[in-house]
């Protein structure tokens, strides 16, 4: 970040300003307009690692990966409740970031879709851009918000412990939403007082951060460097604010699909029942979708090393510890309590998968029409290689499913280049990917 007698809202917009004169180059190698159907995408982050019992303990039905490769490959117990997709999902295994083995372990959530920290980056900076929202840059002429960001605590966090999965062009992260009725609101409820008044508070946040900074110039001090990094994630998530809205002002009036909502409760909070929290967040993805809202998703399950609140969630559902606790677990009943919870996340997953496949597009399902990522930065905690990675929909996209996909050593940078070329997204690189992944689930 720059000094503070560089540091003006100006100037630390400029990055976004800048990303704009690049958009259209970047719509023009995106998505075709005449498409009939929105192409979609949809990560999704467990943290700590899935469990991969060992083999001393003799309950290798309880592995999240399958027991067998290629497309005889078996569901483990923890998987189970994803059966009914068999032909509509594949298991990924062997992937890796190269750059994970130079990080703190604790960040795996922070590069998960981006690849980095970098070998050689700029100064001042960690991060790079993750793929959802290079997703967002290509879609977001064609929907009413780029993107959607949740996560279940919500905001940034801080580093090593984020509170999101989702970063911006130059690296930033950009704030997380948990709570549904607030994400709905802002998905199906952007009436025109909602955005004045909106617009409203905006400018006064905005006015008060220009005091803040022309004060201090002033008094000729300098930030420290933690106050410097709350300054500038309070600014990125002001412009995510004043990107949202401008969107959302020019489809003000471009009336909504009409849903049926009436399955939604918005009254439930992460503080709740894990259960009902996690599908009435899917719900509302699977509506945004639907209705075409966004086309880039990107929810954070579950927080590292034993932070936030979903840490006491295998407390809630009845295991008998911690989610970070349990992730460590080296005997056999707290491994078995650790594929319990996976289970659990399955079975939230096969709701959503359900909902998306419910849903339908002019010419197939929305499933068919999103690809949807689920898995984490670690294979069993602190281990960044061999990442759990399963992908579900994509088949009017070309990608062939029914299958235990393994190649060793494969960097996950390469996954997600396959996944922009599915999409429509005509990139020559993302990160440091060397190229699309051979002889997998996606088209040559």
């Amino acid at each position: 970040m720059a000094t503070l007698r560089q540091l003006t809202r100006r100037s630390v917009l400029q990055g976004v300003a800048g990303a704009t004169l690049v958009l259209p180059a970047l719509e023009a190698m995106g998505l075709n307009p005449s498409q009939r159907s929105p192409r979609r995408f949809c990560a999704l982050y467990t943290a700590n690692g899935m469990s991969l019992p060992k083999a001393a303990h003799e309950i290798p039905e309880w592995s999240w990966f399958p027991t067998k490769e290629g497309p005889q490959f078996e569901f483990g117990l923890s998987t189970r409740p994803l059966v009914p997709f068999r032909n509509q999902l594949s298991f990924l295994g062997g992937l890796h970031h190269p750059n994970g083995l130079k990080a703190d372990p604790h960040i795996c959530s922070d590069m998960w879709l981006t690849g980095a920290p970098l070998h050689d980056p700029k100064p001042g900076t960690f991060n790079t851009v993750g793929v959802d929202q290079v997703v967002a840059m290509h879609t977001r002429q064609h929907c009413r918000q780029p993107s959607l960001v949740l996560s279940i605590d919500a905001g940034v966090g801080f580093l090593s412990r984020t509170g999101t999965i989702s970063y911006n062009l130059e690296g930033k992260p950009i704030p997380a939403e948990n709570n549904p009725r607030r994400v709905f609101d802002r998905l199906f409820r952007a009436d025109t007082a909602s955005l004045v008044q909106q617009r409203e508070q905006l400018k006064r946040r905005m006015r008060l951060v220009d005091a803040v900074v022309d004060n201090a110039r002033s008094l000729q001090q300098q930030l420290g460097k933690s106050d410097r990094e709350k300054l500038d994630q309070y600014l990125t998530a002001l412009n995510e604010i004043e990107i949202r809205l401008e969107v959302a002002e020019k489809w003000i009036d471009v009336p909504l699909k009409t849903q049926d909502y009436s399955h939604l409760d918005l009254n439930v909070t992460s503080e709740g029942e894990p259960r009902d929290y996690y599908r009435n967040m899917f719900d509302l993805i699977a509506l945004a979708f639907d209705a075409d809202i966004t086309r880039s998703v990107a929810f954070m399950l579950n927080r590292e090393d034993g932070m936030g609140i979903s840490d006491t969630f295998p407390l809630k559902l009845g295991l008998n510890n911690t989610h970070h606790y349990l992730s460590h677990a080296e005997d056999k009943n707290g491994q078995l309590a650790f594929a319990r919870y996976d289970l659990f996340l399955s079975e939230q997953i096969a709701h959503f998968l359900g909902r998306l496949q419910e849903y339908r597009d002019p010419d197939t399902s929305v499933l068919d029409n999103t690809i949807v990522m689920f898995g984490s930065g670690a294979s069993t905690t602190h281990n960044p290689t061999n990442l759990p990675t399963l992908i579900a929909g994509g088949g009017a996209m070309g990608l062939k499913h029914g299958t235990y996909w393994k190649r060793a050593e494969t960097r996950m940078s390469n996954v997600y280049l396959s996944i922009l070329r599915a999409l429509g997204v005509e990139v020559d690189a993302f990160s440091d990917s060397t190229g699309t992944i051979s002889d997998s689930i996606f088209p040559a």
